[in-house]
């Protein structure tokens, strides 16, 4: 029997604007975050190069009856696509294994949302689709780095105005644990005055959780300083282009004098590679990994480091008490491990003196 069949790219941007017009849900019934459906464009705009490069048009196919050789027909035209199209991402756009599997696992989502909410039946093929995961390493500051930061008056005198106000944004993101995008939608009526504490009450974009933060002196002199400057903006921070801070972070701990090669590495199809900066050829510094991304990594790990305990770093953190997320934001570093295996080790030798006397 004919199947009938459809073009994947108009199905995928009826995907996307259903998505955004809240018209497909999450599994909890609330609606697609932004981000994701700015994920789902990328990928969208991938699917359209790949057909423009392989000169082909991909399709869905919807059978009445499949035969066992129409099933394995399609089942071999998905497996093609998933090697080629992996393939085009690799060589071709460069990725590596985390961003290819972001992309392989929306194209499920949409395969699920073809299948569960379209009524066009494609099968199940595309759950052979194998998503690769990667841990990206992320810097994070010591906390004599951060408090260098803080404390270091003649490195401020050092900084452009620019400079300064992206290092007093960094210093209050390496405090306070919010993700960016809840970092920079801060506004100044968000905090709280209680018995003479100042707290950020934040309702974080992604677990929709209330976080009460108590904020230290400095913070407080961050901020005032931000709204002297303020006018009539509503947010403490101004919003900044993310490379053009990402690119400012770097400058300044490559002032701070953090420039030891730690080297970077990624993997592609499970095999790691070490990359190199391009435009000087050389390993990557520990400047040239600092990012926004630093500053949530350091308030999570600093915290841990100096004794808070851990229920209390996921409840500022708005990680729920099972998140297996929440140990990709520690970075155990050297210093934290020497501690306690220095502890192990002398309780060994202690055990050892006993028994000798």
């Amino acid at each position: 029997m004919t199947a009938k069949e459809y073009p994947v790219i108009p199905l995928f941007e009826t995907f996307i604007k259903d998505s955004l017009k809240g018209k497909r849900l999450k599994a909890d019934g609330s609606r697609i975050k932004r981000q994701t459906i700015h994920n789902y464009s990328y990928v969208l705009g991938y699917l359209t190069e790949f057909e423009e490069y392989t000169k082909t048009k991909l399709r869905v196919k919807v059978f009445r009856s499949q035969s066992t050789r129409a099933f394995k027909a399609e089942i071999k035209y998905w497996k093609t696509f998933y090697r080629q199209f992996t393939q085009f991402l690799y060589s071709k756009k460069k990725c590596f294994d985390n961003y290819v599997g972001s992309v392989m696992k929306n194209i499920r989502a949409f395969f699920n949302y073809l299948n569960r909410e379209m009524g066009i039946k494609t099968g199940d093929h595309y759950k052979s689709f194998y998503v690769n995961k990667e841990d990206v390493p992320i810097v994070t500051l010591l906390p004599e780095q951060l408090q260098f930061l803080i404390n270091d008056g003649s490195f401020n005198n050092r900084l452009s105005g620019s400079l300064m106000k992206a290092k007093n944004i960094f210093i209050f993101g390496c405090t306070v644990a919010l993700r960016v995008s809840d970092l920079f939608a801060l506004k100044f009526t968000d905090m709280e005055k209680v018995g003479g504490a100042w707290y950020l009450p934040v309702k974080t974009q992604k677990t929709g959780s209330i976080v009460r933060i108590k904020l230290p002196a400095y913070a407080m002199t961050i901020i005032e300083t931000f709204r002297a400057a303020s006018g009539k903006r509503v947010t403490i921070f101004p919003p900044i282009p993310r490379y053009r801070f990402n690119n400012q972070l770097k400058e300044i701990s490559c002032l701070a004098g953090w420039t030891s090669c730690v080297g970077k590495q990624r993997k592609k199809r499970g095999v790691k590679h070490e990359l190199t900066l391009s435009n000087r050829n050389h390993q990557y510094r520990f400047c040239d990994l600092v990012s926004s991304h630093t500053m949530r990594r350091t308030a999570i790990t600093t915290m841990l480091m100096l004794g808070m305990k851990e229920h209390v770093v996921k409840q500022i953190s708005g990680h729920s008490g099972d998140s297996k997320s929440f140990y990709r934001y520690i970075n155990l570093v050297q210093s934290y491990l020497d501690n306690d295996m220095d502890i192990v080790f002398q309780k060994l030798s202690d055990d050892q003196q006993r028994k000798i006397a």
